[in-house]
């Protein structure tokens, strides 16, 4: 049980890399000083610990939402000896630990080589191997115009599809959820349980990106606020796709319980959620992008830049095609955009676990771990 006096410690170890070393080195000055404990959950993350082992850190780099308040607000900070700089040590610790917990192991190495060369590859190996088989079927029917309901599957068969997507979507979810376990488990101190009340704490924290600007009222005053827009385009991204898989789930409702093909009529729900999500999704990944390319470099990983790239454009080019496909799928455009789109969403279904997607998955993992020990402190105390 933790309370006010006790403190979780770990071994003292060497660690694995040199930015968990010299995260160490900074974990320890910053528990000295303490001067940004207001800041955000890092600093009372951090203060929980005597000591730093790798799972310990890895944790608290994926806690860090690189806001770059506590870089400003430090007195030890470049150009100073001590240089602390918790922000870029945390993002390259952070992408690190992606590979440390990714599974299967040995495709951990993707991590290094993910770009968007490899996404593209895979999604037009995809569209390619869509493209023979319609045209084997019938070469006519690639650019044929089919209109109305079960359009889609004049191209390629429903269970087709199914098998093929629901496969991918399975190995998605099973790699992140390994991941999630390794993550987990590498924690120093008491095992804990999960519980609704931590669930929930970090539903509501992640849902508004509490930590982005620090929470709360921010880790700055209301004059020093950053300027960028990265909140409001991380809001777009996450809700986008959230709207993306509603839209899926309930087409997926329409044609198994209520006997609806798809397409469907634009006024339709699986439509109005589509393109909702579809236009966050083009407009949230080009704003990160963009605010990335305009961010501090001495707050940046900047060796990740082609991991965090290819997954906002394999994002941007699923919304896109999806549109597309939208517009102009009672067309002979239909046949060639339906094959791109499946092969892109292929392709992002099967790098998730591999890139920058695991970033949220992490967070939110974090974030659970963070809301249960407050709370048990917390309990502690009274």
């Amino acid at each position: 049980m933790l309370n006010s006096k006790t403190v979780i410690q770990g071994s003292e170890s060497q660690h694995a890399t040199m930015a968990l070393a010299e995260a160490d080195r900074l974990m320890t000055v910053c528990n000295s000083c303490r001067y940004c404990e207001g800041l955000c959950a890092v600093f009372p993350a951090m203060e929980m610990r005597r000591a730093f082992p790798d799972g310990d850190l890895n944790y608290i780099a994926n806690l860090c939402h690189g806001c770059g308040a506590c870089y400003d607000d430090c007195q030890f900070s470049p150009p100073h000896e001590f240089n602390v700089n918790v922000p870029r040590t945390l993002a390259i610790v952070r992408a690190e630990s992606y590979a440390i917990y990714a599974w299967p192991g040995c495709l951990s190495g993707l991590f290094r080589r993910n770009g968007l060369a490899i996404s593209l590859i895979a999604a037009l190996s995809v569209a390619s191997f869509i493209i023979g088989f319609i045209t084997l079927n019938d070469p006519a029917a690639l650019f044929m115009v089919n209109i109305g309901p079960g359009s889609f599957y004049t191209l390629m068969p429903h269970n087709g599809m199914a098998v093929l997507f629901g496969a991918a979507f399975l190995y998605a979810v099973s790699a992140l959820a390994m991941g999630i376990r390794n993550l987990w488990r590498s924690l120093a101190g008491p095992k804990m349980d999960l519980d609704i009340a931590s669930l929930w704490q970090a539903m509501r924290d992640a849902g508004r990106l509490r930590y982005l600007d620090g929470g709360g009222g921010g880790c700055v005053t209301d004059s020093a606020k950053p300027k960028d827009r990265r909140r409001f385009y991380h809001h777009l991204t996450f809700y986008g796709f959230g709207l993306c898989f509603a839209a899926t789930s309930v087409a997926t409702f329409y044609h198994y319980l209520l006997d609806l093909e798809a397409p469907y009529p634009w006024y339709d729900l699986p439509v109005l959620l589509g393109t909702a999500g579809g236009i966050g999704l083009l407009v949230g990944p080009a704003g990160l992008l963009l605010q990335k390319r305009h961010r501090d470099p001495a707050l940046q990983d900047e060796a990740r830049f082609g991991m965090e790239s290819a997954f906002l454009a394999m994002l941007f080019l699923t919304s896109l095609t999806g549109l597309a496909l939208l517009v102009l799928r009672e067309t002979a455009a239909m046949g060639l955009l339906l094959a791109l789109h499946l092969g892109i969403v292929f392709a992002l279904f099967v790098t998730m676990p591999y890139g920058k997607f695991v970033h949220g998955i992490y967070r939110f993992t974090a974030l659970v771990r963070y809301a249960h020990e407050s709370r048990t402190l917390d309990a502690g105390a009274t």
